[in-house]
């Protein structure tokens, strides 16, 4: 179990390890003030998006608007006026009436009439301005109703983005004095018949009116961070826009055009709703895609606050409340987990029937049911943060894709190992490209093989043999993606290179011949590199060839292989047998395809096994145009030995040794080769060009063997003495020094 669990633990640790670090940063983010305003966004999308409520017929709205002052021919409203106004309105018994007009000083004429209303009005409500700096920003009620308790505060809170979203239950003036807010005042003096007041909790700073229990705001409530939470604050759960009370104008009441009924039993807000008043703020309902913002009448916001209020004492209509810091954390985290878990989850559907679709919409899905939740809960008075788990959501299925990618970037490195970029990408980009199957296609066919490096590597440490092989593999490497070419796959210290799959060029031919001539230059490190480790040289043939073959995804579901099949390719491994260490062969075939271009130091006809008719190969020396690579060339110099070394050899036929052993002398010694004279008495013994044997040094009575294995191929060269030419391809060290010895002693 435990092995299990820490199984799953390891594979799924990309989750583990994102969702705590997404989710951190987005709650840094968060604290960082960053988010609020898409936050303060969200809020006033879902507000506007909810069903329409029924409207409130317990509050209405006298207005005052510009044309109530042209008919009285006034530029402000006169205390008589105001006076008239207000007797109007209760003689129709409302409950309250909110006077949202300033009158901290008269404005005749008419004072004593209005100080009179005042005098006699008890369920009147005035107004005062208490926030803000002393004489400049404040204003102060009128003095008789701040004698009798009648004032409230009509102070509005503003967000950064110029939005009342906040509304006040009480505020502390600067002398310590408690100021109820206008809005609660007009809803107390409403509750007030139904036998309902405030009460406090105990032990905390929440108190109960009716069905609904009031809590303060705090600083990082719902969306807001760090935000000025003084006096009592709470949500403004508004009923809409502008208009969502009955509004009717001043001029309507004073000239007895409404019912005489009309205010009866409700509360009547007074206020300015002229533009010119600026009495005007926006609302989370004043945004639209479509427009400017359209602002509502103060009046209007003391309205929503007083029916928010008496709803929710009345009948439990939800105030609008958040979690607790620690639950809007986990909330964010989860929802970074689950971003990515969906990521990691349906990681391997891209290469399904409709995965990507299936993927994209399970997470599309995921993102639906986090605002849909979101908005639910907003239905039901809860402010729960959309922005910080959606990001953490987004965020996190990124992080988890991006890391997917990586992976699979890995992986296609990896891949990329063992086939070219182009294969790679043929398998991994192209939708056919992992299918079984291939196709009919005329490329060019690169084989390299070191000289004798087997019965080398039979003397080597199995370390030093796989130090040799990647050293030297990785340089042929190298040069063979600087000319594009598709390396096949490496057999011990071959390699099988194609040009033009899986896509072709025009100059196919001529870069695998220019990429077989770097290879061979670049021997020159790879040699000096053996030296440096006291280790022998390695020299290598190549052979080319050109020929329709069948390349594509060869194997079965569960093991495939890019690769070539086709009697060409067994062309090409004949062709490079007959090479030598530093040349490179070619068919008749690719010399056609770039003859003008080429340098061609000799041409020979050999039969190859399973070829019924002789062919032509041709030794290439470089290439002229724009690759201008040319091999270095270096004349055999042979040497007479006074003293011939005695050998047996015997033909080799591949991998296999003939039985029958020939005897000889070596007569004539050069710096990689020589000249074999065999016994005369047995014309088998005479061996022709471009034939591999085994020799073995003799003692000088041909009793022994004084000798490890030597491996040489037979020159396809006329010796007039009657011997053959032969070029070494693998000396055991014990001879190569004893054969360089001699050597340097003749010269």
């Amino acid at each position: 179990m435990w092995e299990g669990l820490k199984r799953f633990f390891w594979q799924t640790r990309g989750v583990w390890v994102t969702t705590p670090t997404v989710a951190g940063l987005v709650i840094l983010l968060r604290f960082g003030g960053l988010l609020q305003g898409w936050e303060w966004d969200l809020f006033d999308f879902y507000m506007k998006s909810r069903p329409p409520e029924p409207n409130d017929d317990r509050i209405a709205i006298v207005g005052i608007n510009e044309n109530d002052l042209h008919r009285r021919n006034e530029s402000i409203i006169s205390d008589q006026v105001l006076a008239e106004l207000l007797n109007k309105l209760k003689a129709q018994n409302p409950r309250a009436i909110g006077l949202d007009i300033y009158r901290d000083l008269p404005v005749p004429p008419g004072h004593e009439t209005i100080m009179e209303v005042f005098n006699t009005t008890p369920n009147l409500v005035g107004i005062q301005k208490v926030a803000g700096e002393v004489g400049w920003e404040t204003v102060a009620p009128p003095p008789i109703l701040k004698e009798k308790g009648q004032v409230g505060a009509n102070d509005l809170i503003f967000d950064g983005d110029n939005r009342v979203r906040r509304g006040l239950i009480s505020l502390d003036t600067e002398d310590g004095e408690t100021v109820y807010s206008f809005s609660l005042h007009l809803a107390l003096h409403y509750l007030d018949k139904e036998g309902i007041g405030p009460e406090m909790i105990e032990g905390s700073d929440q108190w109960k009116l009716g069905k609904a229990v009031f809590s303060p705001l705090q600083p990082n409530d719902g969306g807001y961070v760090r935000t000025d939470a003084g006096g009592y604050q709470l949500l403004i759960n508004y009923r809409g826009g502008d208009g969502t009370f009955e509004t009717v104008a001043m001029s309507d009441i004073l000239e007895d055009r409404v019912p005489s009924d009309w205010a009866g039993d409700r509360i009547i807000i007074i206020g300015k709703v002229g533009e010119s008043f600026k009495d005007l703020f926006f609302t989370p309902y004043s945004s639209s895609l479509i427009g400017l913002p359209e602002p509502v009448a103060g009046a209007e916001i003391h309205a929503n606050l007083v029916s928010q209020m008496i709803s929710g004492a009345l009948e439990g209509r939800p105030m609008l409340k958040n979690w607790s810091d620690p639950l809007e954390w986990l909330w964010i985290v989860f929802w970074a987990g689950t971003g990515a878990s969906l990521a990691w989850r349906f990681r391997y559907q891209q290469g399904r029937k409709n995965g990507a679709w299936r993927r994209w919409g399970v997470i599309v899905g995921a993102g639906v049911i986090l605002m849909g939740s979101t908005y639910v809960s907003f239905l039901r008075g809860w402010w729960l943060p959309v922005v910080p788990p959606f990001i953490a959501f987004t965020g996190s299925t990124i992080a988890i894709t991006a890391y997917i990618a990586r992976t699979a970037a890995d992986i296609r490195k990896t891949f990329g190992r063992y086939l070219t970029d182009q294969v790679v990408a043929n398998l991994l980009e192209n939708p056919t490209g992992l299918s079984l199957g291939g196709q009919r296609k005329k490329i060019t066919i690169l084989t390299s093989d070191l000289r004798g490096f087997t019965a080398t590597s039979e003397r080597l440490l199995p370390e030093e043999v796989v130090k040799i092989l990647n050293f030297y593999l990785g340089k042929m490497a190298d040069v063979i993606t600087e000319y594009e070419g598709t390396i096949d796959e490496f057999m011990g210290d071959g390699i099988l290179v194609l040009f033009g799959a899986p896509t072709s060029k025009k100059n196919d031919v001529q870069r695998a011949i220019a990429c077989a001539i770097a290879m061979q230059l670049a021997m020159k490190s790879v040699n000096e590199q053996m030296k440096q480790w006291n280790l022998p040289t390695l020299e290598m043939g190549i052979g080319i060839n050109t020929g329709e073959v069948v390349v594509g995804n060869i194997g079965s579901e569960k093991r495939t292989k890019y690769g070539v099949v086709g009697s060409q390719v067994n062309l090409t491994y004949r062709v490079e047998s007959y090479t030598l260490g530093g040349q490179i062969f070619i068919s008749e075939a690719t010399l056609k395809q770039a003859e003008s271009i080429l340098v061609i130091e000799s041409e020979k006809q050999v039969t190859p096994k399973g070829v019924k008719e002789p062919i032509s190969i041709y030794e290439v020396g470089g290439i002229k145009g724009d690759y201008n690579l040319f091999l270095e060339k270096k004349a055999e110099i042979f040497l007479k030995i006074p003293q011939p070394l005695l050998l047996e050899y015997s033909i080799l036929d591949g991998k296999n040794i003939a039985e029958t052993k020939y005897y000889g002398q070596l007569v004539e010694l050069s710096e990689n080769g020589g000249i074999i004279d065999y016994n005369h008495d047995d014309p088998q013994g005479f061996i022709s060009g471009m034939t591999n044997i085994k020799c073995n040094l003799l003692s000088s009575d041909n009793s022994q063997s004084i000798s490890d294995d030597i491996y040489a191929k037979v020159l396809d060269k006329s010796n007039n003495n009657g011997g053959f030419y032969v070029r070494f391809t693998a000396k055991p060290p014990q001879v190569t020094k004893q054969l360089e010895k001699l050597y340097q002693s003749l010269i």
